[in-house]
């Protein structure tokens, strides 16, 4: 059994991941993307690829590529694509019925102030494409959005080009993330933070989340929802039950593992595995 583990620098979960493909018998094979070359036809001999790449650019087109020469992908390039981009996401939580707060999509400067008072004030605006809680803003006013807008506006990158603003869910100072192995939602933490974002990478403090059969219910709706696998789902508390706000497709489980009390690289290692005896 020949399993890929595409990478660029090895960080815990990957180290973690390593030991725990090794516990059940199994050696990686280490692909780092920094010096990957490939063709459109042919892929190194492995069985299966487990993406953990850090850069989404490269993580989406090599998924691609190795699909392309008929590799089977944990995540496939279907669900990278879906959930790298948060207008996508949206529209297949939409698609699929799965509850999350109401979104707008504009293109120009003055359709998205528009589309920001039509949402009602305040509203959160975010990257198309981004992770780790970057260049999120909280608008509470006209004022701000037209800063913020104009700003955006002025940058002139792609990502900056397509306005997505979010309905502000208030969280009373925690979110949720759930994390789903195939069809097992297998655990789940609360993020909490004196900040309005609770980002582990920006500081927030992880705690143990009961799965509740609801809870359980909603992240895998969201993970059918963007095609299956290998992710992370992030959801807010409110009057109306559980809302998902993203679904991360790379997904980082380091400060879950001991707060959990759940063995999540070694469920991951299992599942990849399950799926190359199949």
């Amino acid at each position: 059994m020949r399993i890929g583990l595409l990478h660029s620098l090895i960080r815990k979960e990957e180290k973690l991941l390593i030991e725990a493909f090794r516990h059940a018998g199994v050696e990686p094979v280490m692909i780092d993307d920094r010096g990957l070359i490939m063709d459109f036809h042919t892929a190194p001999d492995i069985d299966i690829l487990v993406e953990r790449s850090i850069n989404h650019s490269r993580a989406l087109h090599a998924l691609r590529l190795f699909e392309s020469a008929g590799v089977c992908c944990v995540n496939s390039h279907r669900v990278a694509q879906t959930c790298g981009d948060k207008l996508l996401t949206t529209a297949a939580l939409r698609d699929h019925g799965v509850a999350q707060p109401e979104c707008r999509v504009a293109f120009t400067e003055t359709s998205a102030l528009a589309a920001i008072e039509e949402l009602g004030y305040p509203v959160v605006l975010k990257p198309a494409v981004g992770s780790w809680g970057r260049l999120l803003s909280k608008i509470n006013d006209r004022d701000a959005a037209e800063t913020v807008l104009e700003h955006k506006t002025v940058l002139g990158s792609y990502h900056h080009s397509i306005f997505y603003i979010q309905q502000y869910v208030e969280k009373h100072g925690r979110d949720i993330r759930s994390f789903v192995v195939g069809d097992d939602c297998i655990a789940a933490i609360y993020r909490s933070s004196d900040h309005w974002i609770t980002n582990t990478a920006r500081g927030a403090q992880a705690s143990r989340c009961e799965v509740t059969p609801e809870l359980a219910e909603v992240s895998l709706a969201a993970a059918h929802a963007v095609g299956g696998g290998i992710v992370a789902v992030d959801l807010f508390e409110s009057e109306a039950g559980l809302l998902v706000n993203e679904v991360n497709y790379t997904m980082e489980f380091r400060n879950s593992i001991d707060t959990t009390g759940v063995n999540i690289p070694q469920l991951v290692a299992d599942y990849v595995i399950g799926l190359v005896k199949q």
